[in-house]
């Protein structure tokens, strides 16, 4: 990190104005060297400064420059940033300048690496930043807010110190048995302690399923066979005509996907190929797609005509969602009923009339099923992605095996280890301990400039 990077932080294309940072040692040096104006190697910190951008005694543009000093900054290094006209042309000509005069441009989401391995900020609030651009509802901007104030971050360290504080006492106790004042730690003290932190961290998970909902929305999956109504149904929940609606089977070749918000929700919808035996080669892969969205998808709905007994191939599907998230949409309610439904012991069955526009009791259904309408956010202290989650769950994992074998009688010294491993898993959570791979993946998923 001693070279100097900047980028657009700004979208391309017309606006009033566009900002392109820089970040680095030599940061105002390299600026200051194209900026006519004050002197910004002398101006104070936190400042915006009035002048033009010259090369070659040529004006590029008028422009307002903010110097930041370091330690005060988002890097916690130097940083510049340039506020431009808005516009293509004009913006890449000052970020060519500043490449001429030794500037690097930033890889994806630079910036806010740089913040996270200066110990600006912790890999929680990191991913915060990330989850702020992204946000589509108030419910999860509100839950990046809060993971970017560090509210998330300080449950977690929270839970880390109360192993940190068992492990001391069972290192002091092995390392030092011979000193009379030390409390003897004892199976019987350790387990009240473990239980209870095994209670706290079942606490956190659970709650941040309800993050992961805010944060990465649900993924709903329309399956049934050909002409029961499933592109009808995305049409109605989505509020446009997305999919090709017609009383020709097999007219869905591919997926159909869109998304749209039910109580601060993003449910992201695909409606799939009807699933039957065909011999037309491209609807044929359009089944085969329906079939591996079935083990993606969180929810399945699982649509049949109300007017027709179930067939063969809805007869294998029920057998497969049984076992998953699903409710049981019986459309064209409008029409005479003819549904055997009853012998095959489903839940979560809902009646429906597409043509009709009647799927209120679809939306309320899905809203029950997640507890949508009871999600707070004034407390969103909880974790928002799968990574996190599975993490907190192996967390969880070393502390169980912990309480087993305290109640196995294992000796303490074996027991300290899989509170070590808890408490390792913890650190990855925050980034305390990481790879140079994970550091990569995540943050080539940011936007340059951020």
């Amino acid at each position: 990190m001693e070279d100097t990077i900047a980028a657009i932080s700004t979208s391309l294309g017309v606006g009033a104005i566009s900002i392109i940072r820089i970040s680095g040692k030599d940061s105002i040096r390299i600026v200051n060297s194209i900026f006519k104006g004050k002197n910004l190697n002398d101006v104070d910190t936190h400042t915006i400064n009035y002048g033009h951008i010259i090369d070659n005694n040529e004006i590029i543009d008028e422009v307002l420059v903010s110097v930041m000093r370091s330690p005060k900054t988002f890097t916690m290094e130097d940083v510049v940033e340039i506020n431009c006209h808005g516009g293509i042309a004009t913006t890449n000509r000052v970020l060519e300048l500043l490449i001429t005069k030794g500037v690097r441009l930033a890889e994806p989401g630079e910036f806010t690496k740089r913040a996270f391995l200066n110990g600006r900020i912790d890999l929680l609030e990191a991913e915060a930043v990330m989850d702020l651009i992204n946000a589509k509802t108030e419910k999860s901007r509100s839950s990046a807010i809060s993971k970017l104030n560090g509210s998330v971050s300080k449950k977690i360290n929270e839970l880390k110190a109360k192993e940190l504080k068992i492990l001391s006492n069972i290192e002091v106790n092995i390392d030092y048995p011979e000193y009379e004042d030390i409390e003897v730690l004892t199976n019987d003290k350790i387990l009240p302690e473990l239980k209870e932190l095994n209670s706290s961290l079942d606490k956190v998970i659970k709650e941040s399923y309800n993050g992961k909902l805010l944060n990465e929305g649900i993924n709903v999956a329309i399956i049934g066979k050909p002409n029961v109504g499933k592109s009808s149904i995305l049409n109605l929940l989505l509020g446009e005509e997305k999919a090709i609606v017609t009383d020709i089977e097999g007219t869905t070749r591919d997926i159909v996907e869109g998304s749209v918000i039910l109580n601060g929700v993003v449910l992201n919808i695909l409606d799939t190929a009807g699933i039957r035996e065909t011999n037309n080669i491209v609807e044929k892969i359009g089944v085969e797609k329906s079939k591996e969205l079935i083990d993606k998808a969180d929810l399945l709905l699982f649509v049949l005509n109300s007017n027709e007994k179930i067939n063969d191939f809805e007869k294998e599907l029920i057998n497969i969602i049984k076992d998953k998230n699903y409710i049981v949409v019986l459309n064209k309610t409008d029409l005479k009923q003819n549904i055997n439904i009853d012998k095959y012991e489903l839940n979560n069955i809902v009646k429906i009339s597409a043509k009709n526009k009647d799927i209120e009791e679809l939306k309320n259904k899905i809203i029950e099923i997640y507890n949508l309408d009871k999600i707070e956010t004034k407390d969103v202290t909880y974790l928002n992605n799968s990574k996190d989650i599975a993490l907190l769950k192996e967390s969880k994992k070393y502390i169980e095996s912990a309480i087993k074998s305290i109640n196995n009688n294992v000796p303490i010294d074996m027991v300290e280890i899989d509170i070590k491993e808890s408490c390792q898993k913890l650190n990855e959570i925050l980034g305390e301990n990481y790879n140079d791979n994970l550091l990569n993946e995540l943050f080539s998923n940011f936007c340059l400039g951020k």
